[in-house]
């Protein structure tokens, strides 16, 4: 009995990932158009909470394929420690002087980075990410 389960999920799985490769074949990304397409089709996909596991591999490879032509083709801009800061705060709505209490920076380490005088410590990574609930690979990549 257990067979004919494992057998049926399996056809179940192959079927809808079959399904979504003729209606958008998974191949590499050329063009901004093509990019469109694929985000439409990982917005429809991310949007439902029921993915059988054979959509939820298409959803993964159509993502890696997206991942793969946004960092060949839309590279990043370094961003400065400032910058970070100051986004992270804006994006979590506080003041410099609430992320220094609670992360029990000196403010005028913040403010001094805010100025650009000064660089993040390790200390100071692993306080901000986990304050900001961030990444600290994030705080290494930046420059």
């Amino acid at each position: 009995m257990a067979t004919g389960k494992t057998a049926e999920h399996r056809r179940s799985k192959r079927d809808s990932y079959l399904d979504l490769i003729l209606r958008f074949p998974l191949r590499p990304i050329h063009n901004d158009r093509e990019l469109d397409s694929a985000i439409c089709v990982i917005d429809s996909l991310i949007d439902r909470e029921d993915l059988d596991p054979g959509e939820a591999d298409y959803l993964d490879v159509l993502g890696d394929l997206v991942s793969r032509y946004e960092s060949r083709e839309l590279p990043t801009r370094a961003v400065s420690d400032a910058a970070m800061l100051g986004h992270l705060l804006e994006a979590k709505g506080v003041t410099q002087a609430e992320a220094a209490r609670a992360t029990r920076i000196a403010s005028s380490t913040f403010s001094e980075i805010l100025a650009g005088k000064r660089k993040f410590t390790r200390v100071h990574i692993v306080k901000l990410a986990e304050f900001f609930n961030v990444s600290p690979a994030g705080f290494y990549c930046q420059k």
